[in-house]
């Protein structure tokens, strides 16, 4: 039995109604649950949530699953404060321990104090852009990809804590040109070929 715990970072706000991410979510949730093997919890973050109820699905989960939309080239505000307020509660708690140097040799070792080791984590992004920005020449992301340029520090936030990446997975070009239906079903062969590894 393998504990899934999924996060839908999207909340409402402005233009935003978060619609595709609920989507998305329920979908998440949906796939997981009518599986025998695993074990599922789930957050809403623009819901309301005890912040040492949700460190304890951290330490229960063997894989966290991260749905968010990029605004403006971050994650929205009301998940960046779900994580601050969760991971601050997870100090010396679960999530990690301190930033694993040592006052003898503090130059070295940052970022190994994680106590989440053996757990790993999916995220997935949903964009305004175009993949073509991405990978494109002379186009806005200077060829540089999701995860190597806007989450890379995400990915480094996660690592800080133990866990490793196992996939990601991107949605691009979702306010203009959203073919959901073809979007769900790619993601849900994305799942489907996961699964063999959890």
């Amino acid at each position: 039995m393998k504990n899934i715990f999924i996060i839908n970072g999207s909340h409402p706000f402005a233009h935003s109604g978060g619609r595709f991410n609920d989507t998305l979510f329920n979908n998440t949730i949906s796939f997981f649950e009518t599986r025998e093997e695993f074990e599922v919890k789930y957050t809403q973050v623009g819901e309301n949530y005890n912040v040492k109820e949700e460190v304890e699905k951290f330490k229960w989960a063997d894989v966290v699953i991260y749905h968010t939309p990029i605004w403006w080239f971050q994650i929205p505000f009301g998940f960046k404060k779900y994580i601050d307020e969760v991971f601050t509660e997870g100090h010396q708690n679960g999530i990690y321990a301190n930033d694993g140097r040592s006052r003898t040799n503090p130059k070295i070792n940052y970022g190994t104090g994680g106590l989440m080791h053996g757990k790993k984590y999916i995220l997935t992004t949903s964009w305004n852009a175009p993949k073509t920005s991405f990978t494109l020449e002379n186009e806005f992301f200077n060829q540089k990809s999701v995860d190597e340029g806007a989450m890379f520090g995400f990915h480094r936030m996660n690592a800080f804590t133990g866990m490793e990446l196992l996939a990601t997975h991107h949605f691009h070009d979702m306010e203009k040109n959203a073919d959901v239906p073809t979007e769900l079903n790619n993601y849900n062969t994305f799942l489907n070929d996961l699964v063999i590894n959890l």
